[in-house]
């Protein structure tokens, strides 16, 4: 089963909307393995975005992030990435579609509510930079032959 990172950022910390969020992707069958709050520094957002250092909205990004602290998570599943991507819906909230996260709650490019990895490599990298290995559990839900078939897992 694969790992992803999700980043409920601080415009959804503001509109107390963490627990929408995360039932979200309960509800849907992805297992939460690691879950915590944390104050992001220009250090790991200068890492975290840096394939957006040269564009003009860097700091506004960046600002945008450090108003709040975030909320980071670890999420497990068949095919999680690509769950969890489509789940959240365009980076555009207004162009996102209803029944996404974006699409529901977001007005805004950048106060879009959450983060998600885009790919299994980015996921990986992105875990890797948000949590310690003892911060990730890995323990098998009780719910696994309600939410996949047999030959799924």
């Amino acid at each position: 089963m694969e790992k992803t990172l999700i980043i409920i950022k601080p415009g959804a910390i503001q509109r107390e909307l963490i627990g929408e969020v995360l039932t979200r992707f309960e509800r849907k069958g992805l297992q939460l393995c690691g879950i915590k709050m944390m104050q992001l520094t220009d250090e790991i957002l200068d890492e975290h975005y840096s394939h957006l250092a040269q564009r003009s909205f860097f700091q506004r990004i960046k600002d945008g992030m450090m108003i709040t602290p975030v909320i980071v998570c670890c999420l497990k599943g068949v095919d999680a990435v690509h769950i969890v991507h489509t789940m959240a819906g365009k980076t555009n909230g207004r162009e996102a579609i209803q029944g996404t996260i974006r699409g529901d709650f977001s007005m805004s490019v950048q106060e879009n509510i959450i983060h998600t990895s885009d790919t299994l490599e980015n996921a990986e990298a992105e875990l890797a930079r948000f949590f310690k290995k003892d911060e990730i559990f890995d323990f098998k839900a009780n719910n696994l032959h309600f939410v996949y078939a047999n030959d799924e897992l």
